[in-house]
């Protein structure tokens, strides 16, 4: 059977472009921003395949995505880590995302796989550890571009991308947009199978420094195998190239509709959001210092607020939400809910919160003092082995 029969999945592109769905008008002041990562680039190849190579697949699958979303969504601002084939570091491209203050990051890659010309399909991987030999191969392969920088040794703290001991500093990380990255992850793959037809080959965490670096929900997208020669081709053809596109920017859009969606309810009026399930304020901050015996074990809270002015407790920021706190920081005033020594009982918490409020994280305090997150949860995990 020849190969656009197995994988092209609209008749033409004309009428997919029919088929695309819009963008509704938006009434944010601000512009929905989203940061298009086409890896590698320039003297960076990436991986190489019998007739290609990695870098010019991502470049155009990146503009093609970027494309559908300025044309169907005036109120979303794109910007590219790169439009062309030049090399961009690894950091820079974090920091641009960081610079715009953007709400989404998504950095698009090839796979390969040596030694195996028949695996096939596409995979959408979030930061964090990884649970295999595998997932780690990937992120080293991902991470070995600073290899190409020449002060990476400097630039990035001595980490080692082909070293698997430089990978034990995800094992603790708290990352803040956990749950909107891998819900994002999920959106496009689910599409990568529906409107592309690809193998899916699911949602995978990892330790991607591109990804540690950027403050916003991020995801990275592997589009396919460049060294399964089937896979390639299809990669560099216009159709695959578009039917690729199409789904992570359909998957863009019911990620944005929903996080549109999540902000108006959080503006109506408090009887319009039922929010029962998030506990009942006991105690002020500082009453609850004062009573807090010495503490063996750290205090995980909710952060959900952070205001240069104090927020008043009957403010409408807070209504619904009760067990609300605050501390102070850098001459912040920083808002909290609840307070527990089970870290899985906050992160339950955090995701009830999330419905609330944008990117809610954990916290953790011992004898009224802030700690290290990581530190907190190391302790957490030593004192359950006991």
């Amino acid at each position: 059977m020849r190969l656009d029969r197995l994988h092209i999945p609209f008749i033409t592109i004309g009428f997919a472009l029919l088929l695309l769905p819009l963008c509704p008008a938006s009434a944010q002041a601000r512009k929905f921003t989203v940061v298009i990562d086409a890896g590698h680039g320039g003297h960076d190849p990436g991986a190489v395949g019998k007739t290609s190579r990695e870098k010019n697949i991502n470049l155009g699958v990146a503009l093609k995505l970027g494309r559908l979303i300025k044309e169907n969504c005036t109120d979303t601002k794109v910007i590219y880590t790169r439009d062309r084939d030049i090399f961009v570091p690894l950091a820079r491209r974090a920091e641009i995302a960081n610079d715009a203050k953007a709400d989404l990051f998504i950095s698009i890659h090839t796979n390969s796989l040596a030694g195996n010309r028949k695996v096939k399909g596409a995979s959408t991987w979030t930061l964090g550890l990884a649970k295999s030999d595998a997932n780690l191969e990937v992120a080293k392969r991902e991470n070995a571009v600073i290899l190409y920088e020449d002060d990476y040794q400097t630039r990035y703290a001595g980490f080692n991308p082909n070293s698997a001991e430089s990978y034990i500093i995800f094992e603790f990380m708290q990352d803040k947009y956990m749950s909107q990255s891998v819900h994002l992850a999920s959106l496009v793959q689910k599409e990568f199978q529906q409107t592309a037809k690809r193998t899916d080959r699911g949602v995978h965490q990892a330790g991607f420094l591109v990804l540690k670096a950027s403050a916003m929900p991020s995801i990275l997208v592997e589009l396919g195998f460049i060294s399964t020669p089937e896979e390639e081709r299809y990669l560099n053809t216009e159709n695959g190239r578009n039917a690729l596109a199409q789904s992570i920017y359909r998957a863009f859009l019911t990620y944005k509709k929903e996080q549109e969606a999540r902000r108006e309810s959080t503006s109506a009026p408090a009887g319009n959001t039922p929010h029962s399930s998030i506990p009942q304020k006991t105690s002020s901050p500082k009453e609850r210092e004062e009573k807090a015996p010495a503490q063996s074990s750290p205090i995980f809270k909710v952060q959900i607020l952070a205001s240069t002015r104090p927020i008043p407790q009957g403010s409408d920021e807070f209504k619904g939400v009760k067990d609300v706190e605050y501390y102070r920081e850098n001459g912040m005033y920083k808002y909290t809910c609840g307070a527990s020594a089970d870290y899985d009982e906050m992160l339950q918490l955090k995701e009830k919160l999330s419905v609330r409020f944008k990117g809610p994280f954990i916290i953790a305090f011992k004898n009224g003092k802030k700690m290290s997150i990581d530190t907190a949860i190391r302790e957490y995990n030593n004192n359950k082995k006991q």
